[in-house]
């Protein structure tokens, strides 16, 4: 394929600069990315956590191609997404990037049991064989654990099975890059974290990099790296402290105590290209600041803010 990313990128698999994604219809105009930055790390497992309509999603069918920026830059494992074309696109889907939705009916054809549901993505492949392309179906339901529920049917397997039936899936052609779009909404809290402990197997078995987006603030004790989007850009990082992950090297896994992710990761703001950053309104309302007015100050190495309390009432309500 074309358009190959500078070498200056390293080892980053996805990188987007100043990314913009503008929704339009004939009464409105929303504005789902605004000019986000972002940097994914081959190999790297992380999620991408924030509130409905804060451009996460957005941000996940950017990378997955089933969307293209309106503006920006996009770059996937050294290919620019605007330069390509529409078949290009086409074999970008199929054998760079895997899918897993949230919805299982999305995911899985009813009437076909589940092997044959993760065969079926490789029968669009030219260099695959029938008998080769079942023998890697089952193989990938042994990855996930289901090898023994090859022969049932969506509506024999429960929802956590389902779900990982669809990682099975979207490893069929084997993709550099695994996306899943809310893979735990529609399970309860114990299925949620063995389909995590999948995805961390698939991330240090493989060495697959894996994008998560979750509305479950818990994914931070299960994945290094956790990215905050709001209003369309990314406000924080939370990291998993180098202390910490050696240690976890050590044991094959994190954590899964309840808050330990509090002590495992340290968070940063994020400064966009223009050196601005998003203040959590959490922050704002513990200083009792309202409106668009604060004091900022350089105290020793510190950035201070502080409510604007010399302003005349006029001067508040701007």
């Amino acid at each position: 394929m074309k358009s190959k990313v500078d070498n200056n990128v390293g080892d980053c698999i996805i990188q987007c600069d100043n990314l913009i994604k503008i929704y339009k219809t004939e009464e409105t105009e929303v504005m789902a990315l605004q000019g986000l930055d972002a940097k994914v790390e081959r190999g790297e497992l992380m999620a991408i956590i924030g509130n409905s309509g804060s451009g996460k999603t957005t941000f996940l069918n950017m990378i997955g191609g089933l969307d293209r920026p309106t503006a920006g830059r996009l770059f996937v494992d050294g290919m620019d997404l605007f330069k390509l074309s529409d078949s290009e696109l086409v074999n970008y889907k199929r054998y760079t990037v895997g899918f897993v939705w949230q919805n299982n009916a999305r995911n899985l054809l009813p009437y076909l049991p589940a092997w044959q549901n993760v065969q079926l993505p490789m029968l669009f492949s030219a260099d695959s064989g029938g008998r080769e392309s079942r023998e890697r179906a089952l193989r990938l339901l042994d990855l996930v654990g289901l090898s023994h529920k090859r022969d049932s049917r969506l509506g024999e397997l429960s929802g956590g099975e389902q779900q990982r039936v669809a990682i099975a899936i979207a490893l069929a052609n084997e993709p550099k890059i695994l996306l899943a779009d809310e893979p735990t909404g529609s399970v309860d809290p114990a299925t949620a974290s063995y389909i995590f402990e999948t995805f961390r197997r698939l991330n240090r078995e493989l060495g697959l990099t894996i994008v998560i987006v979750t509305h479950d603030l818990s994914v931070a004790e299960k994945v290094g790296r956790v990215v905050s989007i709001r209003d369309g850009k990314i406000s924080s990082e939370r990291i998993i402290k180098s202390g910490y992950a050696a240690r976890m090297a050590e044991v094959g896994g994190f954590a899964t105590g309840a808050g330990e992710h509090f002590s495992m990761h340290e968070e940063f703001a994020v400064l966009d290209r223009n050196g601005r950053v998003q203040i959590p309104p959490e922050f704002l309302s513990q200083l009792g600041i309202e409106g668009n007015k604060v004091k900022m100050s350089v105290r020793g190495k510190e950035i201070v803010i502080t409510p604007p309390d010399n302003l005349e009432p006029a001067e508040k309500a701007l």
